[in-house]
């Protein structure tokens, strides 16, 4: 299925693969990825891109971010994201 994802929603996106390249040790910045990228996935099925909705979704369900320690799954979380391009 190939889908049309608004120009918004992918800039976000990007913004968002960005951020996680920051963010890798960063607890505040962990918790601003999470949090834009669950605004994506909202819009997302706002805009029944439901397949790139489910890749969110599974890069939401590895994400855990802890105070205060580095991310152990950031390297599988940076890999989901770049198949977002």
């Amino acid at each position: 299925m190939n889908e049309r994802v608004p120009e918004d929603i992918k800039k976000d996106l990007e913004k968002a693969q960005h951020l996680h390249e920051r963010a890798v040790s960063d607890y505040a910045q962990c918790m601003e990825f999470i949090k834009l990228m669950s605004d994506i996935l909202a819009r997302l099925e706002d805009s029944c891109c439901y397949e790139t909705a489910d890749k969110v979704m599974s890069v939401l369900l590895v994400c855990n971010p802890k105070i205060g320690a580095h991310c152990d799954k950031s390297l599988i979380v940076a890999q989901a994201t770049k198949k977002f391009r």
